[in-house]
């Protein structure tokens, strides 16, 4: 719509509030600041100015682009607030701060990270899994960092407890441009996330 805050595409990026150990984070993290002020794409981000976070949002508006975050006042009054934000939208509690994060951004790049970055991920995934979003969610693999997490998520698959269909919606890329433009890209149709109703009632369970 005109004049809403959606007249650009955003992209949200989670990451650590850490700068990691290998100069390889840092510099993949300011890449793709630059290439998404180099492509007109806003960044949405979680209002740090600390760890690869600031890295990434310090590039983008180094490229002119523009950086929107959105921080707890927790961790405001923790002093790891970005001042230097086109702006920054300060929320009471993590739970708020997630789905500001979500409302603003049309996909989602998922930098290296610690619990938290992993905390944001798992939970964009399941709003696509259940139905609630649909919006693209990339993992970019920097340096293998994320193979660990990807061969879980193959184990729950041969498991049976994730659809393959829905293990797909955790996309890798393994370059910056890569990750842009699976998550500037629309996200397939997936059925519902429980096997169970595909074949035998599960007791308790309202059958459609």
């Amino acid at each position: 719509m005109p004049g809403s805050e959606h007249d650009i595409i955003r992209l949200c990026v989670y990451c650590g509030s850490n700068a990691g150990a290998e100069p390889t984070y840092a510099a993949a993290a300011t890449r793709l600041g630059a290439a998404l002020a180099n492509r007109g794409i806003g960044l949405v981000f979680g209002g740090g100015s600390v760890g690869l976070m600031g890295l990434v949002a310090d590039a983008v508006m180094a490229g002119g682009g523009e950086v929107v975050g959105v921080i707890t006042e927790q961790l405001v009054g923790a002093e790891v607030a970005h001042r230097e934000l086109t702006r920054l939208e300060v929320v009471p509690s993590m739970h708020e701060r997630k789905a500001r994060l979500c409302d603003l951004a049309d996909g989602f790049i998922v930098l290296p990270g610690g619990f938290g970055t992993v905390d944001e991920f798992a939970e964009m995934l399941t709003w696509n899994q259940l139905g609630i979003i649909a919006k693209p969610v990339v993992l970019l693999d920097v340096n293998g960092f994320w193979e660990p997490l990807l061969a879980w998520m193959d184990k729950a698959v041969e498991c049976g407890f994730v659809r393959p269909a829905h293990r797909m919606l955790a996309q890798r890329a393994l370059s910056v441009d890569d990750a842009i433009a699976l998550a500037t890209a629309p996200v397939p149709d997936t059925p519902h996330k429980w096997l169970d109703r595909d074949a035998t009632p599960v007791r308790g369970v309202p059958q459609p």
